[in-house]
């Protein structure tokens, strides 16, 4: 069972204080999301996570490894 999005957004907020500013439009997506099934206006949640980890690759660290990793599993 994957963990609600809008909670792997509060951590990735927690870890990754100066977010690439490429990357925050679909962190605040992610928001707004709870499962892998929603939509976010006409975006599907994939499509937003897609999007953020393509922004994300400034994010470095064990914390970002693991919820990239749990985002990419999501997504496949």
């Amino acid at each position: 069972m994957n963990r609600p999005i809008f909670e792997i957004a509060k951590d990735i907020r927690k870890d990754w204080t100066n977010a690439n500013p490429y990357a925050l439009p679909y962190l605040e997506a992610m928001d707004d999301l709870y499962s892998i099934e929603d939509k976010y206006i006409f975006d599907s949640a994939k499509s937003v996570i897609r999007y953020f980890l393509a922004n994300a690759t400034s994010w470095k660290g064990e914390v970002a490894r693991e919820i990239k990793q749990e985002l990419k599993d999501m997504v496949a």
